[in-house]
């Protein structure tokens, strides 16, 4: 026999008329400057990242170290405590070193590229490299450390011992992820089952203005109907995946161009992180601004 009485019934009727009358809590607004971890890896980033290889750096380049440290300083003043560069983003490595002085190396993650071409030098040690990197970047190590522009379907084969070498320095903890950014779909259709990727940096927009194609030409539209499942398929294995050429390499100049792909790459779901190259304040606010808004849409 039941003991549920009436007035147990009245206490519980009363209980859900009050919190039916309490506001609905809200899900969490995200942010461009969220941290976010980056798939099976333990490294959390912010969202979004500051690039510094629009047009191989030249457009940071020319910016001068003033002004370019003024551009960092104001993103990271926005919440954005990610930057990338590359070894062949020439003088890129030591004007973000100097515009991040000062800041405490906790504070922010650093991704660099190592150009896979050096493999083939006679005599090359991977450790030299990363050694000048270190000093370069004034950094002991490095959250992201990739190998970049790899061409060829068989490049995991053809550049073992430089994997080899950046796992080493991941044991040695002189680099905490390893991974590479392919520019063509040959390179991008061996990472599917690849385990030694720790982070995919990929060509990704809504139009597919300098995203691959099968000769890496810049003037031909990239084969998005090839690169979305491969992204997809990459996400799904643990890979973190980072998104590049988010404006079409400064190609998208209109508000609409811009808005649609932001758009695009939020509401994608397989783009853990972005990375953009600025030039200018104004484009770091609108960056944040469309990202949020596209994020919590």
């Amino acid at each position: 026999m039941s003991n549920f009485s009436r007035r147990d019934l009245l206490k519980v009727t009363a209980g859900a008329a009050v919190a039916s009358a309490l506001p609905q809590l809200q899900a969490a607004k995200r942010s461009a400057t969220d941290w976010v971890t980056l798939g099976k890896t333990n490294l959390k980033v912010t969202r979004l990242a500051f690039g510094t290889g629009t047009h191989g750096g030249r457009i940071q380049r020319e910016l001068g170290q003033k002004e370019f440290t003024r551009l960092v300083r104001h993103a990271y003043d926005r919440g954005i405590r990610f930057f990338e560069s590359a070894d062949n983003y020439d003088q890129m490595h030591e004007m973000l070193a100097e515009a991040l002085k000062g800041i405490p190396r906790e504070n922010y993650r650093l991704m660099t590229k190592l150009r896979w071409q050096n493999a083939a030098r006679e005599g090359y040690k991977p450790m030299d490299d990363i050694e000048r990197f270190r000093r370069e970047l004034n950094s002991d190590y490095f959250d992201i450390f990739l190998l970049h522009n790899v061409k060829t379907t068989t490049w995991p084969k053809e550049l073992e011992a430089l994997r080899d070498a950046l796992s080493e320095a991941k044991h040695k903890q002189l680099i905490r992820c390893h991974g590479c950014s392919g520019h063509g779909l040959q390179p991008i259709r061996a990472y599917a089952g690849n385990n030694w990727l720790d982070v995919a940096l990929m060509r990704v927009n809504h139009d597919g203005t300098r995203m691959d194609n099968l000769r890496d030409e810049a003037n031909v539209p990239g084969d998005r109907s090839e690169v979305l499942p491969t992204i997809e398929k990459v996400h799904a294995q643990g890979t973190g995946v980072l998104g590049m050429k988010i404006m079409g390499e400064g190609k998208f100049i209109t508000p609409e161009q811009r808005d649609a792909s932001v758009k695009f790459v939020m509401q994608f779901g397989k783009v853990d992180a972005v990375t953009i190259g600025f030039k200018s304040t104004a484009e770091i606010d609108e960056a944040i601004e469309r990202m949020n808004t596209h994020l919590n849409a």
